[in-house]
């Protein structure tokens, strides 16, 4: 059976990147921020990398252009088809993967790094699915290697709890694309439903209204940060957008 996740960024693949008023910007701007954390942390490298949600390639396309082996996985078919497409039309290696990142399809200590990022971890509304996922992310890095996590500012969204983000604007060919999200909080304040909106410029001069729906978890830094130590990572350390240059917070470990 397709997941609800799958079935959500398989409808959205094709739209992705009207999330960003310019993509390439966005992508360029993504990888030289998670660049410099990797390498402060690391040394100069490169370095043998796994994105395992990269969706249409948003973070691993900007990493292997600065220079990593990356590698990216994503439960989205959809969503690989256009990384792997975009890839290559900017003549980038990007060899990807169809997988769930609970059951990721590497061997051992394959890696120097692995990242997750996006708000993608998240997506798990179980700790023993996110403590499954971890697992597999630690086994998948070599002794010593860098485990990045991106993630929503989810202590102040926690005690908000807001129920829309802002309307973000793109351009397409027929003019001006327009993002915005609605959210539902459930009754335990943690979890919340989701109703990604696009308006998209129709071909008759009106606009098409486009709507997909997921799920959340809003993990708080001190949640996270202990599932992932509880895992078996250590120096686990968050770096936050004014210093980092990421537009998420930022967790890294090392695998222990």
């Amino acid at each position: 059976m397709t997941s609800p996740v799958r079935e959500f960024y398989d409808a959205l693949a094709a739209d992705y990147h009207l999330i960003f008023p310019d993509w390439d910007t966005s992508m360029t701007a993504q990888a030289r921020a998670l660049d410099g954390i990797v390498r402060a942390r690391l040394g100069a490298g490169p370095y043998r990398m796994l994105d395992c949600s990269c969706g249409i390639g948003t973070q691993a396309i900007g990493l292997a252009r600065a220079g990593h082996r990356v590698v990216g996985s994503d439960l989205s078919p959809a969503a690989v088809a256009r990384a792997a497409a975009e890839a290559a039309a900017r003549d980038v290696v990007l060899p990807v993967t169809v997988a769930d990142m609970r059951e990721l399809p590497y061997r051992e200590a394959a890696f120097d790094a692995v990242l997750c990022a996006d708000n993608s971890l998240p997506h798990l509304l179980t700790a023993d699915d996110m403590r499954t996922a971890l697992a597999g992310m630690r086994r998948v890095l070599r002794d010593g290697g860098l485990l990045v996590l991106t993630v929503r500012d989810y202590d102040e969204i926690r005690a908000a709890r807001p129920t829309s983000t802002p309307p973000q604007v793109s351009t397409t060919a027929r003019g001006r694309a327009v993002t915005f999200q609605l959210w539902h909080w459930h009754d335990d304040g943690e979890r919340y439903d989701l109703e990604h909106f696009q308006l998209v410029p129709a071909a008759d001069g009106g606009w098409e209204v486009r709507v997909r729906r997921t799920a959340y978890w809003a993990l708080t830094r001190e949640e996270l940060s202990d599932a992932v130590a509880d895992s078996g990572f250590s120096e686990v350390s968050w770096h936050e957008p004014e210093a980092s240059g990421f537009y998420q917070p930022v967790l890294t470990a090392r695998r222990a």
